[in-house]
């Protein structure tokens, strides 16, 4: 018998058929009844389900690409955070099927219908040629949510119907953002900023061909580029000129025309992809980096690490310059209003979906800055060199969102490889830091700089005096 096999016998004495007891000396037959179970087996069933599992990795990189353009629902790992939860629902209006038809959403599904008309200059004709565009892909844009439960409960035209009232909500929103034109929006600025977080949540998304296909009905390619532009510029917040580089040259950097690698999935990854450098995390980071430990504001600047503002709002846009004695680390301006952690949280939430992005640039972003960031009086500093401008309250608020944001989080580990290398070598040069410490603890003024200098001009003229009191004869 095979050791693979489950085998057990019973081997039984059966007496010889007679009518009477068998006795001593008697022939007993010997019975071997064996049990054997073919769940244990190699048999062409199994061959079968391995063969399928062969099959499911060889269609799978099919499946993937087929399903590029996803709008999922925020992963339950965030959601279960009681602290964060009320950042993933919208506050005023509902964009597309997730939250569709909740009784505190309703009193904006008329407002719906006004800016439908707005957009379509209250034009009936341009309206049908518009349904009939968003006729053309409804279908696919339907195949794009994940959660089909949400989506069962609207048949084709509730959907069409969904697609086309929304979209031109959206347009017309960003439109009148975009163009300064906030009057038209008949909202009040606390509903209007309600808007602006709510359609930059994760489960408050339309498919971004369908607002594709809409903006190209009204606008030019250029033209509908160039209002997604001013938009994201408007919510990233207003940012005072920086010193480094001209005016101009803010206004360029700020108002460039979008450029998309890959057809985004929706608004939200529009915004995220104007935040985020891909190729910034493309170079391995160096063989020799040993970032081990994070390091606050208020320790990288006792020895001698200053903070400059970025001259662009890239989250990628890090920078580090080592000098002889000193060094300066440039960072990205942020503004930090109400609607900031939720945008973050959304972004990072997009992002850890199965067929979200995978650079997790802004999940490395948030956690570069969680570093940097223990107290008030970090936050202060960075206040203090205008890289955070904190509309939300107090500087502690500010540290305390970084940090909740933060945990939990995953940062690609080439995020910021070649900066956080070249702090942690200015980091352990002991000339350097002992440089900077004496430096940081006697000129901590201007007032200590002026007297240093003094006395060292003085002790410069008494040595003058006194060189030529020994040799009088020369003038």
């Amino acid at each position: 018998m095979k050791a693979s096999e489950d085998i057990f016998s019973m081997r039984n004495e059966v007496p010889l058929p007679c009518t009477t007891q068998p006795q001593p000396g008697d022939q007993i037959e010997t019975l071997d009844i064996v049990i054997q179970n073919d769940a244990n087996r190699f048999c062409e069933d199994d061959k079968q389900w391995l063969k399928s599992i062969i099959n499911l990795e060889t269609n799978h990189g099919v499946i993937d690409k087929s399903r590029k353009l996803k709008l999922e629902k925020v992963p339950r790992i965030f959601r279960e955070k009681k602290a964060k939860k009320n950042c993933f629902d919208p506050l005023v209006v509902s964009i597309g099927p997730y939250h569709h038809g909740k009784p505190e959403l309703q009193f904006m599904e008329k407002h719906k219908l006004t800016m439908a008309q707005q957009y379509v200059s209250n034009n009936l004709h341009m309206l049908e040629e518009l349904y009939k565009k968003v006729l053309d892909v409804a279908k696919p844009a339907r195949e794009c949510y994940s959660d089909e439960d949400s989506i069962k409960k609207f048949d084709d035209k509730q959907f069409i119907r969904m697609m086309v009232l929304d979209g031109c909500f959206v347009l017309q929103f960003i439109y009148c953002f975009a163009q300064d034109k906030r009057d038209l929006l008949k909202m009040k600025s606390n509903i209007a900023a309600c808007v602006q977080r709510d359609l930059l949540l994760l489960e408050n998304q339309l498919p971004f061909p369908v607002l594709k296909e809409l903006m190209s009905f009204r606008f030019s390619e250029d033209q509908w580029k160039k209002m997604l532009s001013n938009f994201v510029a408007q919510i990233r917040g207003p940012v005072k000129i920086n010193k480094s580089f001209s005016r101009k040259a803010q206004a360029q950097a700020d108002h460039q025309l979008i450029h998309f690698e890959d057809e985004p999935a929706h608004l939200l990854e529009v915004v995220r992809t104007q935040l985020i450098e891909k190729s910034a995390y493309t170079i391995p980071p160096p063989s020799c980096s040993d970032w081990s430990s994070y390091r606050s504001t208020k320790e990288l600047k006792a020895v001698g690490i200053h903070f400059r503002p970025s001259k662009t709002r890239k989250f990628t846009d890090v920078t580090f310059i080592s000098m002889f004695f000193e060094a300066f680390l440039k960072l990205p301006p942020i503004t930090i209003d109400d609607s900031t952690e939720s945008m973050l949280l959304n972004m990072v939430a997009y992002e850890a979906c199965p067929e979200g992005p995978d650079d997790f640039g802004v999940s490395s972003y948030v956690c570069f800055m969680d570093s940097l960031i223990d107290h008030a009086e970090d936050v202060k500093e960075l206040r203090s060199k205008g890289i955070l401008f904190n509309f939300l309250g107090s500087d502690q608020q500010v540290a305390d969102l970084f940090n909740q944001i933060a945990d939990n989080l995953v940062p690609n580990p080439y995020a910021y490889a070649v900066v956080k290398h070249r702090i942690e070598k200015h980091y352990k040069n002991k000339i350097k830091i002992w440089l900077a410490e004496w430096f940081h603890t006697h000129f901590t003024s201007p007032w200590t700089v002026i007297a240093f200098f003094a006395a060292t001009f003085a002790l410069f003229l008494s040595a003058i005096q006194t060189y030529w009191a020994v040799k009088p004869g020369h003038s």
